[in-house]
C-alpha cells in the first residue's frame, strides 16, 4: 500500500490487487527503526513525531538488544523522530491505504493473482476476484505479496534459500489470574532449554514467543495449537505454567530466502516477497518500508517519461545489498542465542557463548555512544558500518556507486536540521523533501550557477537557495527524493574547482534523469496514461 500511495501521488495510474478482504489484524511486526521512520516523515507520514524544538542535545537514544544481549543503545540525531516507533503493522497499512485511495489508486480486495506474463513492453496480469477472472496489461508489476506470495514464482524470479535450523512459536495469550509466573517479567528470558520472549500489549494481551535452537519444526505447515504452545512454554521455563485463552498462534523459524534479483525485466519484488529472514531485531517491516520508498519515485519517473529505464536497475543494486546485510546480522544474532540442547549441554561451550554475549554487549554500549548523529554528523559523514546501532537501525547505509567528490556526503542520508531559506523563510530538511522531488540546496556565490545547471531538467529538480549561515553543511547538496545525497560541493570551492564540481553535478543528474526531459504534450499524456500493477496478491 505504501508503494501504491507513492506512485499515485506522483501521477501514476496504479492498481492494487489484494488477496485479503480487510487489513489483517494479527499482531505481526510492531517496530519501525530509525531509517525507515526518517524516510516516512520525509514523505509526510507520522510528522507529529518530528521534534519541533531544539532539545540542546546532539542525539536521542533508547535501549535495544542484539541477539538477546542487552546494552545496545539505538540513537538518532536530535531533530529526527525515533529512534524507534512501536506501532502495529495493521495501523500502518490502514494509514498507507487511506493515502493511496486519496491519491486515486484503485484497490481491488479479494483478488488473487493467477498469472504474470511479460509480453514485450507490457506485463499481463490475471487475477481471480469475487466476480471471476480479471485481466490487466501493466507497464510494470511489483510483487509485494509477502513471503508466501505467488508473484515471484509466477514471474519465474530465481532465489536462493537456506533451510531452517531453529524453531519457534508465537502467540497472543492471556495468563490465568492476570499473572504470568513467579520471578519472570516481560522481557527476554534464556534457559538451558531455549528462549522465552514476553511482551505486554495493553488492551490486547501478552505476546509470547518461544525459541528452540536445537532444530527446525517437523512440519512447519501443520497449524500450531494452544496445547503445543503451553507445552513448549513449560518445557523451556522448566516449570508448570498455565496459559489462559490463546487469541492467535503462528510458527516461525530461521528459514531464509533472497531473490537473485529484485528486478526481473518488468517485474519487481519488494518486502518479504524479495527477502525472508529470522524475525529477530524487528528489522523486517523497516526493510520493506525502505524498499517501497526507494522504488516508488524511480518507477514514477520512468513511467512518466522523466528518466530512462536504466534508473530502475539501481533498485536492485541498492536494496538487495541492504537486505543481505539484515539477513547476515540476524544470522549472527541467532548464533548468539544458540546453545546446545539440554541432553548434550557442554559447560565449556555454554561459557564460551556467554563470553561472546558479553563481548557483543560491550560493543553495543560503545556503538550506542557513536551512532545516530555521530554516524552522519558533520560534512565529513562518519563510519557507522561497524557499530551495532547503525546496523540495526539502518542509519549506517551508504549507497553503492556514488562518486566521491571530496565532501564525504555522497551516498549518505541527509539528517534533518533547521534551514533558513532565501525565499520561503525558516524550514527544515523534512519539510523541503515533502514534495517528493529531487532537491538542490545551495548557498553562496556559486549557488546560482548550480541552480541554472539543474534547471536544464525542469521541474524534476527543486532548487532552494539558503541564506548565508542557513544551516548548510556544504556549499551545495543534491538530494534524492528518498533523502540520500548523491552530489555535494565543498563549503569553499578552490580555484578552478567550480567547473569540475559543476561537471560532476551534470553527470549525476544525467545518470539518474537522462538528458533534458521532452516538453512534448503528447509524450506527457502518454506517460500519464501508463498503467502500473503494483501489489499482486497477499498470502492469507
Amino acid at each position: 500500500m505504501l508503494l501504491a500511495a507513492e506512485l499515485g501521488e506522483r501521477g501514476v495510474r496504479t492498481v492494487v490487487l489484494e488477496a485479503l478482504a480487510t487489513v489483517c489484524e494479527r499482531p505481526k511486526a510492531r517496530v519501525l527503526h530509525a531509517r525507515a521512520l526518517q524516510g516516512l516523515v520525509r514523505r509526510g507520514y507520522l510528522t507529529e513525531l518530528v521534534p519541533r524544538a531544539d532539545s540542546g542535545e546532539a542525539e536521542r537514544g533508547m535501549p535495544f538488544r542484539f541477539g538477546g544481549v542487552p546494552g545496545l543503545t539505538l540513537t538518532v540525531p536530535a531533530w529526527e523522530p525515533g529512534p524507534v516507533l512501536r506501532k502495529p503493522q495493521a495501523d500502518l497499512e490502514r494509514l498507507f491505504e487511506r493515502r493511496a485511495r486519496a491519491a486515486g489508486v484503485r484497490i481491488l480486495r479479494e483478488h488473487r493473482v493467477a498469472r504474470v506474463l511479460e509480453m514485450g513492453e507490457t506485463v499481463q496480469v490475471v487475477a481471480e476476484g469475487p466476480s471471476g477472472l480479471v485481466e490487466f496489461a501493466a507497464s510494470y508489476v511489483v510483487g509485494a505479496d509477502g513471503g508466501r506470495g505467488v508473484v515471484r514464482e509466477l514471474a519465474g524470479v530465481p532465489s536462493r534459500s537456506w533451510a531452517a535450523t531453529a524453531s519457534g512459536l508465537a502467540g497472543l495469550v492471556h495468563f490465568d489470574g492476570g499473572e504470568r509466573w513467579d520471578g519472570v517479567e516481560a522481557g527476554w528470558h534464556r534457559t538451558e532449554r531455549g528462549w522465552l520472549v514476553v511482551h505486554d500489549f495493553p488492551g490486547e494481551g501478552t505476546f509470547v514467543r518461544t525459541l528452540d535452537c536445537s532444530g527446525p519444526h517437523g512440519d512447519r505447515r501443520v497449524p500450531p495449537t494452544a496445547s503445543e504452545l503451553q507445552e513448549e512454554v513449560c518445557r523451556i521455563a522448566g516449570r508448570e505454567i498455565r496459559l489462559g485463552p490463546v487469541r492467535w498462534l503462528s510458527r516461525f523459524s530461521d528459514f531464509a530466502r533472497l531473490a537473485e534479483s529484485f528486478r526481473w525485466g518488468r517485474v519487481f519484488l519488494a518486502g518479504d516477497a524479495a527477502h525472508v529472514h529470522f524475525p529477530v531485531g524487528a528489522q523486517g517491516l523497516s526493510l520493506g518500508v525502505q524498499d517501497a520508498l526507494n522504488l516508488g519515485w524511480k518507477l514514477a519517473l520512468v513511467v512518466r517519461g522523466r528518466a530512462g529505464d536504466g534508473l530502475l536497475d539501481t533498485y536492485d543494486a541498492e536494496r538487495r545489498p541492504a537486505a543481505r546485510r539484515v539477513m547476515e546480522n540476524v544470522s549472527e544474532q541467532l548464533e548468539l542465542m544458540r546453545f546446545q540442547p539440554e541432553a548434550v549441554v557442554d559447560a565449556d561451550a555454554d561459557a564460551d557463548a556467554d563470553a561472546l554475549r558479553g563481548l557483543f554487549a560491550g560493543a553495543g554500549a560503545g556503538a550506542g555512544a557513536r551512532a545516530g548523529a555521530g554516524a552522519v554528523g558533520g560534512c565529513g559523514g562518519g563510519q557507522g558500518g561497524r557499530n551495532l546501532s547503525g546496523l540495526i537501525s539502518g542509519q549506517d547505509v551508504v549507497l553503492p556507486g556514488c562518486e566521491e567528490g571530496g565532501s564525504g556526503w555522497e551516498g549518505r542520508f541527509l539528517p534533518n536540521a533547521p534551514l533558513r531559506t532565501a525565499a520561503e523563510g525558516d524550514s527544515d530538511v523534512i519539510g523541503l523533501l515533502r514534495s517528493g522531488s529531487w532537491l538542490l540546496l545551495c548557498s553562496g556565490a556559486e549557488g546560482g550557477r548550480y541552480a541554472r545547471l539543474a534547471g536544464i531538467w525542469g521541474d524534476a529538480v527543486r532548487t532552494v537557495r539558503l541564506k548565508p549561515g542557513g544551516g548548510m553543511p556544504c556549499g551545495a547538496l543534491l538530494v534524492r527524493p528518498d533523502g540520500y545525497v548523491v552530489w555535494a560541493s565543498a563549503a569553499r570551492p578552490g580555484p578552478g574547482s567550480v567547473e569540475e564540481v559543476s561537471a560532476r553535478l551534470a553527470g549525476v543528474l544525467g545518470r539518474y534523469l537522462g538528458g533534458r526531459p521532452s516538453r512534448s504534450p503528447a509524450l506527457r499524456r502518454a506517460s500519464a496514461g501508463a498503467r502500473l500493477g503494483v501489489r499482486a496478491g497477499v498470502a492469507s
